[in-house]
């Protein structure tokens, strides 16, 4: 089954402070409550359709990238660290406003975008009616009892964005490779197609070719192991909810772990969707929109 992101209702680009630019796409509702979407480190926000598009009929959604992935031109220098994401959320969002005009606003974010909302929101400010954080890769202090299998984890990731091949001949060769991925098996149908097309660019020579060049992804790893992000929910100034990995779930990422204790220990508002792994919105769209909804009716939130 193939799926295809419709064209959206309004394309806007903003301006970041190093004259990169970042493509904002607007789906959904315009007349409903609003949202933003974007993804996890290597991927792009097109293939999380399978999550989104379930919540159109109800939200205003504003789907984007950050810099040097998906949609957008990659820029030299990259400038490719947490601190300049936190920086282009920011003006990702006072550009939404502009364009837009103010309207209370959800954050959805996923693994390093996660992070990025997390890191705005602590040193920049807290802008969202609600903020829900999808499996980010959160990392405990060191000679916590999940801080190894962190490390570990992080540093494994790194090693594999180094090593992955950056060229294509077809899109459909990245989809047969992530299909052939258990991490990456259990996706909903159509979805490895959709992941290959929203991560690829037309090559300058024949073929295609990361978006995300397999450097910066490999950095973005280990930069999650120096950002001394463990804050507890009432650092953050807002209603925080936190969508994890299962950690029951056979083979479960390390974040899942890492998630499950950072709620349990500082307090956030925590649930982990049975039998997911880290891309849980593409492998269980339904239950992680079920999961946010929950949360966002609770808090009287559209």
């Amino acid at each position: 089954m193939g799926l295809t992101v419709p064209a959206p209702s309004e394309v806007f680009e903003v301006d970041l402070d190093d004259g990169a630019k970042i493509r904002v796409r607007r789906h959904g509702n315009p007349d409903g409550p609003r949202l933003t979407v974007t993804h996890g480190n290597g991927f792009a926000a097109d293939a999380y359709l399978p999550f989104w598009q379930l919540l159109a009929p109800r939200y205003d959604l504003l789907v984007f990238d950050f810099r040097n992935h998906g949609q957008n031109v990659p820029v030299t220098p990259a400038n490719h660290s947490y601190a300049q994401l936190a920086r282009d959320l920011d003006r990702v969002l006072d550009a939404i406003d502009a364009w837009l005009g103010r309207k209370p606003t959800a954050g959805i974010f996923h693994s390093m975008s996660g992070r990025a909302a997390m890191k705005h929101a602590l040193e920049i400010g807290f802008p969202w009616a609600a903020l829900i954080l999808f499996d980010p890769p959160n990392v405990p202090p060191p000679g916590h009892p999940h801080y190894e299998a962190m490390d570990l984890f992080e540093r494994r990731l790194a090693e594999w964005a180094m090593r992955r091949p950056d060229h294509f001949a077809d899109p459909a060769e990245l989809a047969r490779q992530y299909a052939e991925t258990r991490a990456h098996s259990n996706w909903v149908a159509g979805a490895h197609e959709l992941m290959a097309r929203a991560v690829l660019r037309p090559s300058s020579g024949e073929g295609w070719q990361l978006a995300c060049p397999r450097e910066l992804e490999a950095s973005i790893y280990l930069q999650a192991m120096t950002l001394h992000l463990w804050p507890p929910v009432d650092a953050y100034g807002g209603p925080v909810k936190l969508i994890a990995a299962d950690p029951e779930a056979r083979g479960a990422p390390a974040p899942a772990f890492a998630n499950r204790a950072l709620a349990e220990e500082l307090g956030y508002v925590y649930e982990a969707i049975s039998g997911t792994g880290h891309l849980l919105q593409i492998q269980k769209p339904e239950e992680c929109r079920v999961a946010m909804l929950r949360f966002l009716d609770e808090i009287g939130v559209g």
